[in-house]
């Protein structure tokens, strides 16, 4: 499965951006796709997560209430809106996916196993 991430750029405190990802295919079995993020010097760590089996979408309490997950029907795709955006959320953004993550890790970055290139994503004030 290949990942093509798009959507990243510099935007000023208070602004939005839109992530989108799309998978080249859909592999069978739990099919999952997220969106991890890391700033310099940080470890990666989750952002969102949505399962397409049940349209079930979650986030980190870190982004809650200014991120959303959404599904594109129309493709193997994932957008996230990111909205009130403050420096803290300045950090390469990774989309990732997999066929075979239980809900207990939707937010371990280890049981991805597709990832996609990353896109940066920097909140200037």
């Amino acid at each position: 499965v290949q990942l093509q991430a798009s959507g990243g750029g510099l935007v000023q405190v208070g602004g939005s951006l839109r992530l989108s990802c799309v998978a080249s295919r859909r592999p069978g079995g739990r099919f999952v796709m997220a969106w991890f993020r890391q700033a310099p010097g940080k470890e990666r760590e989750f952002v969102a997560a949505f399962k397409f089996d049940g349209n079930f979408a979650s986030v980190a309490d870190s982004v809650k209430g200014r991120f959303t997950i959404s599904r594109d029907n129309a493709r193997n795709a994932v957008s996230l809106q990111m909205s009130s955006l403050r420096p803290e959320d300045t950090a390469v953004y990774y989309c990732a996916s997999s066929s075979s993550v239980i809900h207990s890790q939707l937010a371990t970055h280890a049981a991805y196993a597709y990832w996609g290139q990353g896109t940066l994503v920097t909140v200037s004030s």
